[in-house]
């Protein structure tokens, strides 16, 4: 029994920590291999775009887990078997709920920028502050700043 409640605590602290961890990233598309000195360029465009991030599954995993380990402290022989595999669905079922709501769709502004070398690329980020087209811009580790 305390081997359960030593598993159940440890899933539920490793579950905390991925999920604490878990972001939405930046989305950045690279349309050429660029070189270093194609930092400078100028906006082209900007446009609202909806970016709808994907579920990894480790909700599913981690509500899996400790579905199965909830039911597995419920009857004996059989039943317990039966316990553990509808835990362990039922746990799937609402990790992978929770995963996905919390995953919600956002709103982010697509940024193509005209690099001085002649290539283009579009970024993907949260605001535009006061980012115009036509503007002179930089682009550091994926976002755009004005130059």
């Amino acid at each position: 029994m305390k081997t359960t409640q030593t598993l159940a605590a440890l899933m539920i602290a490793t579950s905390a920590l991925i999920t604490g961890c878990s972001s939405t990233p930046v989305q950045s598309t690279n349309y050429s291999s660029m070189g270093s000195a194609a930092t400078y360029g100028t906006i082209e465009s900007i446009q609202t775009v909806r970016l709808d991030p994907a579920t990894s599954g480790v909700g599913a995993v981690t509500g899996g887990l400790v579905g199965a380990l909830v039911g597995n402290q419920i009857g004996s022989g059989s039943g317990r078997a039966a316990a553990t595999a509808a835990g362990a669905i039922g746990g799937a079922v609402v990790g992978n709920s929770v995963e996905r709501n919390r995953n919600q769709p956002y709103d982010a502004y697509q940024i193509t920028v005209r690099m001085d070398n002649g290539d283009y690329r579009t970024i993907n980020q949260d605001s535009v502050y006061d980012l115009r087209i036509g503007n002179r811009v930089r682009v550091v580790d994926g976002r755009v700043y004005r130059y």
